[in-house]
């Protein structure tokens, strides 16, 4: 589809930027259905939807001859989830509707609020924003909503993921209610729809994601490697594909610092960013990205959302996403406007059936492959050497002088060693990867029990995830309780209900001896049960199934009463929403536990 029936003042601006034909999310937006209505738009990032939505939103902002209707306040408000993705769309807005008269202004956190109050004063056409800043504009007077005609949710999922729902309903509240209502989200889960319900009107939906794959611009592969071996499978990954710009996901802060410190020694010009980076080093981070001193990025992903870089080729899910849409979200910041991208899972043997169940969810078809070895990235250097020194070059007086001096000392093939030589010292060596053999499985399945825990008895509490169970207090518990150390406790597995814990077969009766002594005292973690089990989880799950009773029915157990993670509740949260995202919550107290009556 052409851009034939768009205003004079758009054409020409596509035009300029050299737009043939539209996107399949931006035709449907324009197709006479969708005129005027409600649109709950399903669309990968980097589709092409800002376009889509500023071509969407034309027929409020524009009069018959394609310039901007007068108005005395912001006829458009456009809200993203973060500040990087607000900036994107507020440029891309700029040279759309920079020809019909449009003033665009931009209100997101880590800017000077007092000057974006100006922008709003002096009058602006479109506003674009992230919640928090926009809401504060709002609440000091300085942004009036009353004239808006239509009001675009881009990326609505990753909004409500990080907790902005209070900000989006208070501003979508203070908005008249003849105003136009579009919501663009990669992913469709229960809150948008209800959020679809609650503010709009007789909406259209419109699905431009294949049902087929995941996002069609993007090859998917699996690498299956052992625990151990996962930095060495990031720097062959990172080695093999030689990517313009690559982003690799870790799941914390802590990882990414780790991951980012490892890469930086074996000599990749990388960067980080997680929630512990301020805008100042988030921006001094994409600007070395776009500027080409850094080819890689180690980040979160809170911290990476929003992040639109055209030359990013190579999405590594270091740490497997922990749902079908984190895939989604993670693998969609390549592949973007119709360039093509790869995905690449590192998948630890023993987790392959989870990310193959994923994989279903998220309608995609991965190549399952073995990490690239040593070989496989010496033969790929040769093939993008060869490319590199076999095309035309101008060659200037002087280098022609060193060029003749070289060759009467030295033969042909000696320069041309020299320069293969010379090439490959400034790339990183890859690393030596165990096979992918049933061997090498049943080794990471050894190696997985510290040295010490060959033989251990297993051990269990009456409390589990519904009373905030939480390693970073079980395990000072477990110590005080047991009179043992940390490097005594073995594997923790916390349940809904109860958690079950490995304690080494020699320590075994000194330590539920002394859990005995110290139950009932005084002080609330001292009333938890702490006993021995017949088995772990998976047991006591499998004896649960069979309908056995297990030794621990008919224990008397000490009620538990939830406390929350957090006092103070919701308020806030959106403010650090990147740091609440890049690390597990620490709980401000334990879990209280009442005293039996009578004592």
């Amino acid at each position: 589809m052409t851009f034939a029936d768009l205003p004079s003042s758009l054409k020409a601006a596509l035009a300029e930027r050299n737009y043939e034909s539209a996107t399949p999310v931006q035709a449907a937006v324009l197709q006479p259905e969708a005129l005027g209505r409600d649109l709950v738009v399903s669309a990968q990032t980097g589709s092409g939807k800002t376009v889509a939505f500023g071509l969407a939103m034309a027929g409020e902002l524009l009069d018959a001859s394609g310039a901007v209707r007068g108005a005395p306040s912001p006829l458009a408000l456009v809200i993203a989830p973060t500040r990087e993705l607000a900036l994107q769309v507020s440029r891309e807005l700029a040279w759309l509707y920079r020809g019909a008269g449009a003033r665009i202004a931009t209100c997101v956190g880590g800017m000077n609020p007092s000057q974006e109050r100006k922008v709003l004063r002096a009058g602006a056409t479109i506003v674009v924003g992230t919640p928090g800043r926009l809401r504060d504009h709002r609440e000091r007077g300085a942004l009036d909503l009353s004239a808006l005609a239509a009001v675009v949710l881009d990326e609505a999922d990753e909004m409500l993921d990080m907790g902005f729902r209070e900000e989006l309903e208070e501003i979508l509240d203070a908005t008249p209610e003849t105003r136009r209502t579009l919501l663009f989200s990669a992913t469709m889960p229960r809150p948008i729809e209800a959020l679809a319900r609650r503010y709009q009107h007789d909406a259209l939906r419109i699905a431009t994601i294949s049902d087929q794959r995941g996002h069609g611009d993007i090859a998917y592969q699996a690498v299956t490697v052992s625990p151990p071996e996962i930095e060495n499978a990031v720097v062959n990954l990172l080695r093999f594909h030689e990517a313009e710009t690559a982003i690799l996901f870790c799941a914390t802060r802590d990882n990414v610092r780790h991951l980012h410190a490892t890469l930086q020694e074996r000599g990749f010009a990388v960067v980080a960013l997680s929630g512990e980076h301020s805008q100042s080093e988030r921006n001094q981070a994409l600007q070395a990205l776009r500027d080409r001193r850094a080819r890689v990025c180690v980040a979160t992903d809170v911290a990476a959302r929003g992040i639109d870089l055209p030359t990013l080729s190579l999405v590594v899910h270091v740490e497997i996403p922990r749902d079908a849409e984190t895939l989604q979200h993670r693998s969609g910041r390549t592949g973007r406007a119709g360039k093509k991208g790869t995905a690449v899972l590192i998948v630890p043997f023993s987790r392959r059936r989870r990310v193959e169940e994923m994989l279903r969810r998220a309608r995609i078809e991965a190549q399952w492959t073995d990490v690239p070895d040593r070989e496989a990235i010496k033969a790929k250097d040769r093939e993008r050497l060869l490319d590199v020194l076999l095309r035309p070059v101008e060659v200037d007086e002087g280098d022609s002088e060193l060029a003749e001096r070289l060759l009467a000392e030295k033969s042909p093939q000696e320069i041309a060693a020299m320069l293969v030589q010379a090439h490959r010292s400034k790339m990183p060596e890859p690393e030596d990867i165990a096979a992918n053999t049933p061997e090498a499985r049943r080794a990471a399945q050894q190696e997985r029990h510290r040295p010490g825990f060959e033989d251990v008895v297993w051990f269990r509490m009456d409390i589990g995830r519904r009373q905030n169970a939480d390693p970073r207090w079980i395990l000072p518990l477990l110590c005080r309780r047991g009179h043992i150390t940390r490097n005594e406790i073995g594997a923790i597995r916390i349940g809904p209900m109860e958690t079950y814990f490995q304690i080494p077969q020699a320590i075994a009766e000194k330590f539920g001896a002394a859990a005995m002594r110290t139950a009932g005292a005084d002080g609330d973690e001292e009333s938890i049960l702490i006993e021995r089990s017949d088995g772990g989880p998976r047991e006591a799950a499998r004896s649960h199934r069979k309908g056995q009773p297990s030794r621990h029915e008919g224990a008397v157990k000490p009620h538990v009463k939830a406390k929350p993670f957090h006092k103070g509740g919701d308020k806030g949260k959106h403010r650090n929403a990147g740091a609440a995202h890049d690390q597990a919550r620490k709980p401000t107290r334990k879990p209280k536990h009442a005293k039996p009556k009578g004592k």
